[in-house]
């Protein structure tokens, strides 16, 4: 396959293969689990954002596996690298209970394993003074971590701040901190003290013109709730403040600089750890490495996951415990192929320049969108290759995803009535181009037809 000419090329997803194939899977996994009836066939021909299903179709992916897969799949900026080695078991290298290198020092290497990319992740957040890294498996995990480091930097505390709409994982501690969907938290015991304030997400907002909640006549409802300001809650209590920058499973929403000032303010004012969950809108995906670099806000913790391949909680070393064994484990540590991978991710970004493709393509969709999109598109949005096109009913959304793939595209919704695109960071002007018109005829077969509430 050469992506410099691959098309769409689908018919009658699902087939009779996947079919047989979502069967078998379905035989054994657990009835709540949840997938799309697309189904990859990983030893058939990839490249960037093109991919091969067990019936031979070949599909458009604008979802990069929800932004796992940055720079889509098969991409020689990465496996070009990886080829070269001739690597040896163990592959799966989990854990902190030993060290591991490649070669006399770690200057010498040519294998770069999690101490390398811990390495990488503190360059690309010396910005915020960050220089200790904590690898996990997944972003679930990061953000865990985060919340200890965090209590145990602030102990005794009994606070956790979040916002409406997050999502952070599927964990019990996550779910505490996870405030979108009912279906993802009902029933489930939550971790106690965790206090909600809603997320702004009119991106042209300020004080004056807030309607989502968060502004008040008399300051914001974060300001608000602190006992110096009139509220119940003393800031020395608060463990963290925890919020994505940009809301993924929420519906991708994009916070006002209005916003996002006041977070830096009353965080910076009382000196509350921010927390900011990077596992989605991370590693280069909104055309800054940290989509936090848009905004006035300063870190104290990033976790990132997904585009890296491995979990990662990064910050500063004075809020790290000091107790040997306080966080590490068999969960701790990177694996070693994974750890090569996002080290590699992040050296593909910096040597191909794809934060400015990013941003450059990212403009390039939005512009496309908004010139050809009939009235029922509410709202185009994005930043970088991050985009978000929301729909004025749940059913239209849903329908345009159905049209899409039987076009040969992939898409996903997120929100009530949102479709989220996440082309590869290194896509083309001709795949940007492909895609959106497809998207776009999407959205023109369903417009007669889809009922409105």
């Amino acid at each position: 396959m050469n992506r410099d000419t691959a098309e769409p090329d689908a018919d009658a997803l699902p087939g009779p293969n996947a079919q047989k194939w979502v069967e078998f899977h379905q035989s054994y996994s657990a009835p709540s689990e949840y997938s799309h009836e697309f189904v990859w066939d990983i030893t058939q021909e990839a490249d960037g954002p093109f991919v091969t299903d067990v019936d031979g179709n070949v599909l458009l992916d604008f979802t990069c596996h929800i932004g796992a897969a940055p720079i889509g799949y098969n991409n020689e900026k990465v496996l070009g690298k990886l080829r070269e080695f001739d690597l040896v078991e163990p592959m799966k290298i989990a854990g902190q209970d030993m060290y591991f290198g490649a070669g006399p020092t770690p200057e010498e290497s040519d294998v770069p394993g999690s101490s390398h990319l811990m390495e990488k992740l503190t360059e690309v957040s010396s910005q915020y003074g960050m220089d200790t890294v904590f690898l996990s498996n997944s972003g679930a995990e990061a953000m865990e971590n985060a919340m200890k480091i965090s209590h145990d930097y602030r102990a005794p505390s009994k606070y956790g701040v979040a916002f409406g709409g997050s999502f952070h994982g599927r964990t019990f501690g996550t779910l505490s901190i996870t405030k979108s969907k009912e279906v993802y938290t009902r029933h489930y015991p939550e971790i106690s003290g965790i206090e909600t304030v809603p997320f702004c997400a009119d991106r042209g907002c300020d004080a004056s013109t807030c309607d989502c909640g968060f502004f008040t006549g008399a300051g914001s409802q974060l300001r608000n709730s602190l006992s110096p300001e009139g509220g119940h809650i003393n800031p020395d209590e608060i463990a963290f403040l925890t919020l994505e920058p940009i809301q993924g499973v929420g519906g991708y929403r994009f916070p006002s600089e209005a916003f996002m000032q006041e977070v830096a303010d009353v965080t910076d004012e009382y000196d509350i750890p921010l927390v900011v969950d990077e596992i989605q809108s991370g590693v280069g995906r909104t055309g800054e490495i940290w989509a936090s670099d848009h905004y006035p806000i300063e870190p104290d913790v990033i976790a990132s996951a997904k585009a890296l391949r491995v979990g990662a909680t990064i910050s500063r070393s004075e809020l790290f415990p000091t107790e040997k064994n306080r966080l590490g484990s068999t969960f701790g540590g990177g694996d070693l192929l994974g750890s090569m991978m996002g080290a590699f991710t992040l050296e593909a970004i910096q040597e191909h320049d794809l934060l400015e493709n990013a941003t450059r393509r990212g403009e390039q969709a939005k512009e496309l969108l908004r010139d050809d999109s009939p009235d029922h598109v509410v709202d185009v949005r994005g930043k970088g290759l991050m985009l978000a096109v929301e729909f004025d009913t749940p059913e239209r959304r849903a329908a345009v995803v159905e049209e899409s793939l039987k076009r040969g595209l992939l898409t996903l919704g997120c929100g009530k009535k949102t479709i989220r695109l996440l082309p590869p960071l290194d896509s083309s002007e001709r795949e940007i181009e492909l895609g959106i018109g497809i998207f776009l005829e999407a959205i023109e077969a369903v417009a007669p037809s889809t009922k409105v509430a």
